[in-house]
């Protein structure tokens, strides 16, 4: 507050610099404030409005989680206000300045304050980044609103949060897989609630976060007692519907709070936007690729008996079923192959089975599953709709049929030829951890997530991490 009331005094004086330098004598020097002493009431009437209109606004006391372009708003129309009672005053005692002064002075308040803010949130972002400075935080409950918690503050350290663990009743409970858009992170169980107390301590907990499903919510009073007794800060998350398909979605009419679920899909315009950036990209590289496409054909045919695509029944959005061609990279017949291979390989989740060694590859094949170049003709997929350039992993039929109810939510959107699968580990990944890794993409999704994932798929496949 005090370094804004500096600065919106300043603002006065350099705009009366910028307007009457010329007229009182010659070029006078800023450090020069005689010629200035006529508005230094104003500008003090300027600068104790402006701290007044913030403060009753809330600027001083934003959630950590309010934006910039938020703040700013907020920041321009208090800004605006306060200047309009400065002119108010002038006009009522006929103090009447060339007006220029006014609108540079409004115009340089709002650019200082908003840059201070820009560099006060890039200090702050980094120091938290760094672990300095963070809160660190305890959540009660396992279950999915504790879950996606634990992946909120996971996905943004830039929120300032340190993630000590969790706490729940189910002492077998072991760590959690928690999906974010850079990796799948392990969530540490800490303890049982009996024991909070201690964890606290402990722990140097500075915030508790109750996310307990609704069949134990009758824990939650004895919890509040617990943190009020240690002054530690809490909060409690509303179990919706276990918040199992998306992000909640607030709304208002007449007063009365409406709460919805938005479905864990890509719809509407998103969908048309994502469509529109397939068809482009994939047409392009299907131009560009053309004569690659064709050297690899021909290593095909000249090194293996056997097709130069390779057909299998794949289930895409929504459980409809197609064709997916890419280039054969395993022996003619390895299908009949797969039965025997994973019997012999009863340890692999049949959901997701594939060995670091497989004995179909071929020479060829083996490299281009290296460089992931057998998906090219999968762009074609990508232009027809089949396909999204990014998205869930398309798998088999057999292997859908073994998901359990929770996975089924990763049909609802397109499948991709790359994904925050592939990026975070690819086939280093179980199963459970690939499906959160999809749901999070489905219910996150921006044209920003898409680039990010393509950007970041190029060093996986030059790396050819868990490519096999």
């Amino acid at each position: 507050m005090l370094l804004d009331g500096i600065f919106a005094f300043l603002a006065f004086r350099i705009a009366w610099q910028l307007r009457y330098q010329y007229e009182v004598g010659g070029e006078v020097a800023f450090y020069d404030w005689r010629p200035f002493s006529q508005f230094q009431n104003r500008a003090l009437l300027f600068a104790g409005l402006v701290l007044i209109i913030l403060l009753i606004r809330g600027v001083y006391w934003l959630p950590r989680s309010t934006g910039l372009l938020d703040e700013s708003v907020m920041i321009i129309g208090g800004i605006t206000t306060a200047m309009g009672g400065v002119l108010l005053t002038a006009f009522l005692t006929r103090f009447v300045p060339s007006r220029l002064v006014f609108i540079f002075a409004w115009a340089i308040v709002i650019a200082l304050f908003v840059m201070r803010r820009m560099v006060s949130r890039t200090l702050r972002t980094a120091l938290w980044k760094r672990g300095i400075y963070v809160d660190r935080v305890l959540v009660i409950g396992s279950g999915e609103s504790g879950r996606r918690i634990m992946e909120a503050m996971l996905n943004s350290p830039a929120l300032g949060y340190h993630l000590v663990g969790f706490v729940n009743e189910l002492p077998e409970t072991s760590d959690l897989s928690v999906a974010t858009e850079h990796r799948v992170h392990r969530a540490q169980r800490v303890g049982s609630i009996d024991e909070l107390e201690r964890l606290v301590g402990q722990h140097s907990v500075d915030e508790v976060l109750v996310a307990l499903p609704a069949d134990e919510l009758h824990l939650v009073p004895k919890i509040i007692e617990k943190c009020r007794r240690h002054a530690v800060q809490f909060k409690v998350v509303p179990d919706l519907l276990q918040l199992s398909l998306d992000r909640v979605d607030l709304g208002e009419v007449g007063g009365l709070p409406l709460i919805g679920v938005k479905p864990a899909s890509i719809q509407g315009g998103q969908l048309l936007a994502k469509r529109a950036i397939d068809g482009l990209v994939a047409s392009a590289v299907l131009i560009v690729a053309a004569i690659p496409m064709g050297i690899i054909a021909l290593l095909i045919r000249t090194t293996s008996q056997g097709p130069i695509l390779y057909r299998q029944t794949r289930v895409g959005k929504n459980g409809r079923q197609f064709t997916l061609v890419k280039f054969r990279c395993m022996v003619d017949g390895a299908d009949e192959l797969r039965a025997e291979l994973m019997a012999m390989h009863d340890s692999q989740d049949p959901r997701l089975f594939k060995l670091r060694d497989d004995p179909r590859l071929t020479r060829v094949g083996r490299v281009l599953r290296r460089w992931s170049l057998d998906e090219l003709p999968q762009f074609w997929h990508v232009l027809n709709g089949e396909m999204s350039l990014v998205g869930p992993r398309p798998q088999m039929p057999e292997e859908v049929a073994n998901y359990e109810e929770w996975h089924l939510q990763r049909l609802a959107v397109t499948p991709g030829l790359t994904g925050l699968w592939q990026v975070n580990g690819r086939s280093h990944l179980s199963f459970d951890e690939m499906v959160r890794l999809d749901l999070y993409y489905a219910e996150h999704w921006s044209p920003w997530l898409d680039t990010k994932v393509v950007l970041r798929t190029i060093p996986a496949v030059i790396l050819g991490r868990g490519a096999y």
